[in-house]
Formats: C-alpha cells, sequence, structure tokens
C-alpha cells in the first residue's frame, strides 16, 4: 500500500486566510463607517461602527500575529504500519495499527445560520481506540490532549467533509479489520 498523505497545514492555512481577509475587509469599512458617522456628528451609530470595526480588524490581524504556527506543515499520513501525524513544529505521533482495537471516522452536522438560510458544516474526527488503553497511554503521552472520557483518542480535522471519502478509502486498505467505517453522530448544538 502507497502511504495517504492529507495535507492538513495548507487546508487550515487557507481557511484562515480566507476568514481573516474578509474580516479584515469588514473591520475596515466598519472603521471608514464610524469616522464617517463622527464626520457627520452621528455619536451612536460611529460608536456602533468604531467598536464593530475594531473587532473584526482586530480578528482579521490574527491570521497575521499567528502566521508561524498557523503556516506550519501538518500532515495526517495512512500507511501499512499505522497512522502518523507529522508535525515537525508540534506534537508529531505515529500508532501502529497493532497497538488499535479499531479505529474510525466520525463526522457531526453542525447547523450554522447564514444571511440567506440555515447551513449545516460537516465536521470530521479521525477515532483511534487503542487495544489496550492503560499501556497505550504510557506508550504514547503525547496524545493525552486527544484523549476522551470513554478511552478512545480523537483527532479534530474541522469543517473538511471533502476528506471523508479519502479517510474511508486509505483506512479501508490499510487498517483492514480494525476499521469500523464512517460514523455518523448526526447534528450537534454548541462546543463539541
Amino acid at each position: 500500500m502507497h502511504p495517504v498523505v492529507i495535507d492538513v497545514g495548507t487546508r487550515d492555512t487557507r481557511k484562515a486566510l480566507v476568514g481573516g481577509v474578509v474580516a479584515l475587509v469588514l473591520g475596515v469599512l466598519a472603521l471608514v463607517g464610524a469616522v464617517s458617522a463622527y464626520g457627520g456628528g452621528e455619536f451612536g451609530g460611529g460608536t456602533i461602527a468604531l467598536v464593530i470595526g475594531v473587532v473584526f480588524t482586530g480578528i482579521g490581524l490574527l491570521p497575521i500575529i499567528t502566521w508561524k504556527k498557523l503556516s506550519r506543515p501538518r500532515k495526517l499520513v495512512f500507511e501499512a504500519p499505522g497512522v502518523r501525524w507529522d508535525d515537525p513544529r508540534g506534537a508529531s505521533w505515529a500508532v501502529g495499527w497493532t497497538e488499535l482495537g479499531a479505529v474510525s471516522v466520525s463526522r457531526t452536522k453542525e447547523p450554522i445560520v447564514s444571511p440567506s438560510n440555515l447551513v449545516r458544516r460537516t465536521m470530521v474526527r479521525l477515532d483511534l481506540f487503542p487495544a489496550d488503553p492503560a499501556g497505550f497511554a504510557a506508550r504514547h503521552p503525547q496524545l493525552a490532549r486527544l484523549a476522551l472520557q470513554d478511552g478512545r483518542y480523537r483527532l479534530p480535522l474541522g469543517d473538511s467533509a471533502g476528506l471523508i471519502p479519502v479517510m474511508d478509502g486509505a483506512l479501508r486498505q490499510a487498517a483492514g479489520p480494525r476499521y469500523r467505517g464512517v460514523v455518523d453522530e448526526g447534528f450537534s448544538v454548541g462546543l463539541t
């Protein structure tokens, strides 16, 4: 089997930049509106526009401020020996298929209200179920931040519905009988 590599870093960087540019444009427009309102003697509307402008401009500047962390290369790799997360400037890890009792891809649909209608985004995660939970935790302390109370480890991949078929195909080949498939967790509201 040839390794299947999912470049998470490039995708996340692109999303953050697009969101940052949109927020920055809205922030600058609101600041221009605030200056215009103050110039016309409308202090109430000018103050509201100023607050909105400062907030959106700050959000728009976040990708620039955090560029080094945001643009770092991160890859999820499925291969014959196991699955690994390559993050040269972060917490890389590798788990062999023999260490897992099961693995699955989970997805949750989350409603987002847009100006025109209700949109559903698909949040995607890779779930690892250790064959030996206690031993697994001792061998992989770098995965502690991904641990859930039910004993599995969950790698969140964000709003990434397009990754599901790629991950599904890779796991069918690489994980074999350990692969449980794509688990639809329904709808979620709030933080997950």
